[in-house]
């Protein structure tokens, strides 16, 4: 045992006054003093390891702090004093809370480096932890997908790298301008195909055939068969250029990209079959019920809107709301639709005839649309009426606000991982370079000599405060490029190996 002795109490009978040790440490130029005591209730922790060990061991006390001044008998330790702050709280409270802008990961660093376990974590702060943890890991995934899109796999065969090109040409508008034209024309086609499905229902511009029946110009046909044409041939080159074929299959938005291109060419078998099929009522029926289902193309669109994906990912995660809203709604409709019944029956020009005849009235009338197809006449109605549409404007109104917040929050959230993805891509880059720099200069130092012990535990500290993404992104994904070494977590390892 070491430090400055000093009396800190005595006992009742007057004996002599008990000592302990008490440690002066400096974290980050902030000074504090520790009693031994304390510091030993978590023996396993770095504190307790530096009130017991021995100041005759070099070696030793390097290993736990990262510099020692012996005039002073202070400990210096290249670490954030804010983060120090809350850890210091487990030897007095039993357990750690992070405090405001404070990062999760960072101090998860500094939990580490001072031997505290994460359970000493309380449970809040550890849900704030598991948070940042999945948005890491989302980060890491899409500089994952950025190095394959970018660089491919090289150790592909030949058609797998054909297949990995077209995938990149189908999928990625942003892997290449080829790429980015093919995004556009898609996009155009789409346009025109919903475009010619409107102008065709016009009658001034559709024909008669020869039994009189209207039907759509054969121009505007034309126009339809080349954009069917178009949709097929992309869906049948994404679908051989996919790499998992089950999943594209059952992803919803190629689900809908199949739904607009059947309905073309059941129409087409069913014509080609001949006139006698065509006359059948049923056949007739599926027809229409087919050329009403290429409304699904529209929705295409998704597939090149950042903000329609967002939006549609956002209402997503508010099923909750949704489910509440139309919770409300439906009792609603069910509690002022009996009511109109019950005030509305006995008036002889009554327009409620049956309960659920009145849902249609107490729908329009919740939602403050208000046709005038079906309106109460009696005085008791025409207040059950008022209330009505009073409480549904207060319905509507409490989902509402939930729902917006969750989309600007998952647009933000897309926003800045995409940032944080492109930055960390950056990095890549800069460390890479940095890395080739120190490789030169260290060896170089190395035939000088060594730098000595409280050096080396220096710089140790300075590379620890960087927190690694992703171990290693290119080469997970089967990525290797020789002009970009990966390695982020090279300076947490050194760190590692020095303090431990």
């Amino acid at each position: 045992m070491w430090g400055i002795q000093r009396t800190r109490y005595a006992d009742c009978n007057g004996s002599e006054a008990s000592e302990e040790t008490e440690i002066a440490v400096n974290i980050g130029g902030v000074k504090q003093l520790l009693y031994g005591d304390v510091l030993n209730r978590y023996p396993e922790t770095r504190l307790a390891e530096l009130v017991n060990c021995s100041l005759g061991s070099s070696e030793e006390l390097s290993s736990l702090c990262d510099d020692y001044d012996p005039d002073t008998g202070e400990f210096y330790f290249d670490r954030d004093p804010d983060a120090f702050k809350c850890i210091i709280e487990l030897y007095y409270y039993g357990e750690i809370h992070m405090k405001r802008g404070i990062c999760p990961i960072c101090f998860m660093k500094e939990m580490e480096f001072w031997k505290i376990e994460a359970d000493f974590l309380d449970e809040c702060c550890k849900s704030n932890l598991n948070e940042v943890e999945d948005e890491l890991a989302e980060i890491a995934e899409k500089v994952k997908t950025i190095l394959v899109d970018r660089e491919g796999d090289p150790t592909a065969a030949g058609w797998q790298r054909f297949q990995m090109c077209l995938w990149r040409l189908m999928e990625k508008p942003e892997s290449s301008f080829p790429a980015r034209i093919i995004a556009i024309a898609s996009f155009f086609f789409i346009l025109v195909s919903s475009v010619v499905m409107c102008v065709g229902t016009i009658p001034d511009l559709q024909i008669e055939d020869s039994e009189g029946n209207l039907m759509e110009h054969p121009t505007l046909e034309v126009i339809e068969t080349v954009c069917i044409g178009w949709f097929t041939v992309e869906y049948v080159l994404r679908l051989i250029s996919s790499p998992n074929k089950v999943k594209f299959v059952l992803s919803f938005m190629n689900i809908i990209d199949f739904m607009a291109i059947m309905p073309f060419y059941v129409v087409l078998t069913l014509t080609s079959l001949g006139t006698a099929m065509m006359e059948l009522a049923n056949v007739q029926q599926a027809v229409q019920a087919l050329r009403i289902m290429r409304i699904a193309r529209i929705f295409k669109l998704a597939r090149h809107s950042a903000g329609l994906q967002t939006l549609t990912s956002a209402l997503k995660s508010s099923f909750k709301e949704l489910g509440l809203l139309l919770m409300y709604m439906g009792v609603g409709v069910f509690l002022f639709s009996a009511l109109g019944y019950t005030m509305e029956q006995n008036h002889p020009d009554t327009l409620f005839t049956s309960i659920p005849q009145s849902f249609w009235w107490a729908v329009i009338t919740m939602t403050t649309v208000g046709y005038g197809d079906v309106y109460p006449k009696t005085t008791l109605g025409r207040c059950n009426a008022a209330v009505s549409f009073l409480c549904g404007v207060i319905a509507i109104a409490l989902p509402i606000h939930p729902i917006i917040n969750n989309f600007v929050i998952f647009y933000n959230k897309q926003q800045v991982l995409e940032t944080a993805a492109k930055h960390e891509i950056e990095l890549m880059a800069l460390r890479s370079s940095d890395d080739n720099s120190k490789t030169a200069s260290q060896s170089s130092g190395e035939s000088m000599g060594g730098s000595g012990v409280w050096d080396k535990a220096l710089r140790s500290s300075h590379s620890d405060a960087h927190i690694p993404l992703l171990k290693d992104p290119a080469r997970s994904a089967g990525v290797q490029n020789p002009g970009m070494d990966t390695r982020l977590d090279g300076s947490a390892e050194s760190t590692e190996h020095v303090i431990s």
